[in-house]
């Protein structure tokens, strides 16, 4: 009970800094004191924390090693943005339809999931690494090509060429390597910090049921878990699918923050700089990810004015947070900062 009690304390306190950053935030935007360029930020790094949390299910709780997560993130952002420019003449409600959207993105980004988790989930390590990676680049060809336009006879698909024959007042929603263009752009701040609320209960109800000891089970010793009977495809799939879902919930969220959204954006490297903000966060620790993903997000543009030197300096300051947080004292200071954190690591051992 004791370690419970630690556990879900620490569970509070992130619930608690999410509000209160989304407070101050808020409150910021209200009174005009946060730039344009940084307002402009506040979905998309409620996406990234999304995608951190969330990848951290699959590789901190899990221990499985992801390269595309990408992939999950743009079947959400393309099945959501269709679905909600779909029913723009039909529900009036654009927070309504944004919650529409990221419903339907998170539906098809979980059956993604299921089936690419099918032949991955019978995998592990390098093997299950490479094969994710190459998920994500199938899902960037798929909708590279693939054509879809509504009229009022309803959704229209086409593959490889423009082959649709839309009525009259039809429009096209994804057009091929143009992706989706002309997106009202009805995500919020407050639909970000609703869904990274959502998130945060999923994930830390999931990990503290007995569904998420049995997943840590599998993590710590996957031989020992099944020989007391541990049904292990089942629970690293519902840990994948998880994932997967609100992967694609963030991408909804994403892409209804620009006006103009391409295949290419959710290439491999966003899925190595998803993996970065969950490495850097540490394995397993949801609130690491928040901080690492807002943070690493925020940095590029506010090194903006270092020109060339850029990414350079981003790349150094990453090189050094990395050798910090793996410094002995460091984590030792943590320890104390952090309680339960040893207690944590102990019986995980």
């Amino acid at each position: 009970m004791k370690k419970v009690n630690k556990a879900t304390r620490k569970n509070f306190l992130t619930y608690a800094l999410v509000i209160a950053a989304y407070g101050v935030l808020q409150s910021m935007v209200s009174s005009g004191s946060i730039s344009s360029a940084m307002k402009g930020m506040l979905v998309p790094i409620c996406a990234y924390v999304v995608m951190a949390v969330s990848l951290n299910l699959t590789v901190g709780v899990l221990g499985e090693l992801s390269l595309g997560h990408a992939g999950f993130m743009s079947v959400g952002a393309f099945t959501g943005v269709t679905a909600a420019m779909a029913l723009k003449g039909i529900v009036a409600s654009a927070p309504l339809r944004l919650l529409i959207g990221m419903v339907v993105g998170a539906g098809f980004a979980a059956i993604a999931g299921v089936l690419i988790g099918i032949p991955v989930m019978r995998l592990k390590g390098d093997y299950l690494a490479i094969v994710t990676l190459a998920f994500g680049e199938i899902i960037k060809s798929i909708v590279t090509n693939l054509y879809v336009g509504v009229d009022e006879n309803g959704l229209h698909l086409s593959m490889l060429t423009n082959k649709l024959d839309l009525g009259e007042g039809g429009r096209m929603i994804i057009n091929g390597p143009m992706g989706i263009t002309t997106i009202e752009k009805i995500s919020t701040f407050t639909a970000g910090f609703l869904l990274v609320m959502v998130t945060l209960i999923i994930v830390f109800n999931l990990v503290n049921s007995r569904s998420g000891r049995a997943i840590m089970a599998i993590r710590d010793n996957r031989i020992a878990a099944e020989s007391v009977g541990i049904n292990i495809t089942r629970y690293r799939m519902t840990a994948f699918v998880i994932s997967a879902a609100l992967a694609g919930a963030a991408g909804t969220l994403f892409a209804m923050n620009f006006s103009t959204i391409i295949a290419s954006k959710f290439d491999f490297n966003t899925s190595i700089l998803v993996l970065v903000f969950v490495v850097l966060g540490g394995l397993g620790n949801m609130l690491g990810s928040i901080i690492a993903a807002a943070a690493l997000t925020i940095l590029p543009e506010a090194l903006r004015g270092f020109a060339d030197y850029r990414m350079l300096i981003y790349a150094v300051i990453l090189i050094i947070v990395m050798l910090t947080t793996n410094n002995k004292a460091v984590g030792d200071l943590l320890q104390k900062l952090l309680p339960g954190k040893k207690e944590e690591e102990e019986s995980h051992g």
